[in-house]
């Protein structure tokens, strides 16, 4: 178990960087359009998860530390954005479809909710 947990470390790490690099990047060319990192690494990050489990079903194989530190740590440090439109899928997938809407819903929403709040109580 100690191996996963120094791979999603180290994945987290990594992911996270890329993160960083990326806006940096983003924002040293085109200031106006900061927005566009996030994006990329949203959408990238989905492509990849969905990528990724599609490989790791198919191979049984794979050993839980590269699994967990792709998916858990190098896309959970990149992006959040893609776990989330995982969960959602598999939830489309296996017929959930109101709880997929539901939850993609509360998702957006809620988080911009939660944003909206947090930054609320730094005005406090």
């Amino acid at each position: 178990m100690i191996g996963a947990v120094v791979a999603v470390a180290a994945g987290g790490a990594l992911g996270s960087l890329m993160r960083f690099a990326t806006a940096n990047w983003i924002n040293s060319h085109w200031p106006q359009h900061f927005n566009i990192a996030t994006l990329l690494v949203n959408i990238a990050g989905c492509l990849l998860i969905g990528y990724f489990y599609g490989v790791f079903l198919l191979r049984a194989d794979v050993p839980l530390e590269l699994r967990a530190g792709l998916i858990v740590g190098f896309l959970g440090g990149l992006t959040t954005f893609s776990s989330f439109s995982l969960d959602t899928l598999r939830l489309l997938e296996s017929g959930q479809a109101p709880l997929a809407i539901g939850y993609a819903a509360f998702s957006v929403f809620g988080g911009l909710l939660a944003t909206w709040a947090g930054l609320s109580l730094t005005k406090l």
